[in-house]
């Protein structure tokens, strides 16, 4: 089981590479000269190298800004700047200055065409409020357990490039392309929405506050921005991922289903129901089966040991799954991280849990303390892919023998 998962990881981390979504997208468009090409977030080089095999010397500078060791050589017309994430840090700020100072020195005879993909939300940044304060509260808001969505709603609220703002500073058109690691693919919420309308209104930030009992203070004029000079595309999505998992699964032979693309809640409480529900479908006849989850799951963080989401329902579906030896399940980060780590997420079977016990660890002790990555480091259990090129949510999978 464990060669088959391999194989259908590889299968689906190529299945959603975005280099043939910006090819398809950009052939697809007529441009001249003129061009100035962006590209924010974890996907950022193979995005703009995309974009650069079309569009060639039309690209007149690039600006490439994504998470260290994530960078890759780039044809001379790029500027490449690598920043810190999930929490921004002094290069987030400083480049994204650069490329403002760039883009307003444009004339309405330009083009911006921006390649925007999951991370520049930390990556892409210029805050209204000291950096220090808000990495703090960046830090408070993924600790505490809150999902994306809410997360990008404040973030929006403090930053004067988020929530359309940084469209609003462009003095000509934007074409935005958009690779999604959104549920539902709001384009408001991926990456913040840098070039699109925000909807969001001071009372639903303050709402998201007082849910999390966070000692936030907002700018009292951060109520909705309306973009007019830009166009945002989304060119791919979580679906590619699980649909490249799915096809790889059919020609190892599984009868395999795609359960939802949509997977939200607490990791190891995810972790758990996976396992069971793959257990009570064990107990029955069945073909041998395969079951995907897409989606991203929050940790609420009480411990302090290392891992991240991906890792925590590994090791938690260890815990159920103990003597269960047809059954394994692997989770993980499409970017190749999870959390803190790096490692894209783990794996766990019917093995795991006494492999760890007899390595001196309490798998539940180490779930409580958040140390996840720990726990499956001692027995082999980690995924470890290196950065990947792209960035579209997590998937979770069952496979069933």
């Amino acid at each position: 089981m464990r060669n088959d998962a391999l194989k259908i990881i590889d299968a689906a981390l190529k299945a959603s590479s975005p280099h043939k979504n910006v090819t398809d997208a950009l052939r697809q468009r007529e441009y001249t000269d003129n061009i100035t090409l962006i590209a924010a977030g974890k996907a950022a080089c193979t995005m703009a190298e995309a974009a650069y095999d079309v569009l060639g010397n039309k690209i007149k500078k690039g600006y490439v800004i994504t998470k260290y060791f994530h960078s890759i050589p780039m044809p001379d017309v790029f500027d490449v700047f690598e920043a810190g994430h999930p929490l921004p840090d002094e290069n987030s700020v400083k480049y994204t200055e650069i490329i403002i100072d760039a883009v307003k020195k444009l004339t309405e005879k330009d083009r911006i065409i921006f390649l925007l993909s999951g991370g520049a939300s930390a990556l892409f940044e210029s805050p209204v409020i000291p950096l220090g304060k808000l990495i703090e509260i960046t830090d408070r808001l993924l600790r505490c357990g809150a999902d994306i969505t809410e997360i990008n709603i404040i973030r929006k609220k403090l930053s004067s490039v988020k929530g359309g703002k940084f469209a609003k500073l462009c003095p000509c058109s934007i074409d935005c392309f958009i690779l999604s690691d959104v549920l539902g693919d709001r384009i408001e919420m991926i990456a913040s929405g840098p070039c699109c309308d925000d909807n969001s209104m001071l009372h639903d930030a303050e709402n998201i506050i007082k849910k999390y009992n966070l000692d936030i203070e907002l700018p009292a004029d951060t109520d909705k921005t309306k973009v007019t000079n830009a166009r945002n595309h989304i060119i791919g999505s979580l679906r590619m991922l699980c649909n490249g998992a799915k096809k790889c699964a059919e020609e190892l032979g599984y009868k395999t289903h795609i359960i939802t693309t949509s997977l939200t809640g607490e990791a190891s409480a995810t972790g758990r129901k996976i396992a069971r529900d793959a257990i009570n479908f064990a107990s029955a006849p069945h073909e041998k089966s395969v079951f995907i989850y897409g989606g991203e799951t929050t940790v609420t963080i009480k411990g302090n040991g290392k891992g991240g989401r991906n890792q925590e329902i590994a090791l938690s579906a260890a815990i159920e799954l103990k003597n269960n030896k047809d059954i394994l399940i692997f989770s993980l980060g499409s970017d190749g991280t999870d959390g803190p780590t790096d490692a894209a997420g783990g794996i766990a079977d019917g093995h795991s849990y006494e492999k760890m016990c007899s390595a001196g660890i309490s798998p539940e002790e180490y779930l409580e303390d958040n140390n996840s990555y720990n726990a499956l480091k001692e027995i082999g259990d980690l995924i470890v892919t290196g950065p990947t090129g792209t960035n579209v949510n997590d998937i979770t999978m069952v496979i069933i023998q």
